[in-house]
């Protein structure tokens, strides 16, 4: 931070508060050279991540949304919530490391999917059978097959 009275670039912080409704903090600085008080304001950086949906449209990122997805493909199977809750942390995580912000809902999806898949096969083929939206049941009985291979291949 420059001091606005004399350019310097050092300063210390003598005072900090919160404003209004704790969106907002106020810094009393004192300039390190000057040694004129001044008064700065942070405020939380507020861009949304955004989601890419498949016909082009982007949507503000909804974890609550991706939660939902989670919580019905393992309704009733033994997948604890913290299992699920880890998923969409490492979900928003990429959100987080994203230079623009955003993420394709096929990047959601293939990462969603290869969790599903090590915690729990018959929550996958839910998921898989939403988020794909298979045409009929050929699609759906290759992805089964699919799901299978490595077993075929660890058991011979």
């Amino acid at each position: 931070m420059r001091c606005p009275f004399c350019g310097f670039a050092e300063d210390k912080v003598v005072d900090s508060r919160e404003v209004a409704m704790g969106d907002c903090i106020r810094r009393r600085r004192e300039c390190l050279d000057c040694h004129r008080r001044f008064t700065s304001y942070e405020r939380i950086e507020t861009v949304p991540y955004r989601v890419e949906k498949k016909d082009g449209r982007r949507e503000k990122f909804d974890r609550d949304k991706l939660m939902n997805g989670l919580l019905k493909a393992c309704e009733k199977r033994p997948v604890s919530t913290s299992a699920l809750q880890a998923i969409a942390e490492e979900v928003e995580s990429l959100l987080q490391n994203s230079p623009d912000r955003e993420i394709t809902t096929r990047d959601i999806g293939n990462l969603v999917m290869e969790r599903l898949g090590e915690l729990d096969q018959v929550a996958y083929v839910r998921f898989a059978s939403v988020y794909r939206q298979f045409g009929d049941i050929s699609e759906f009985l290759e992805e089964v097959r699919h799901l299978l291979e490595p077993r075929k291949k660890g058991a011979g």
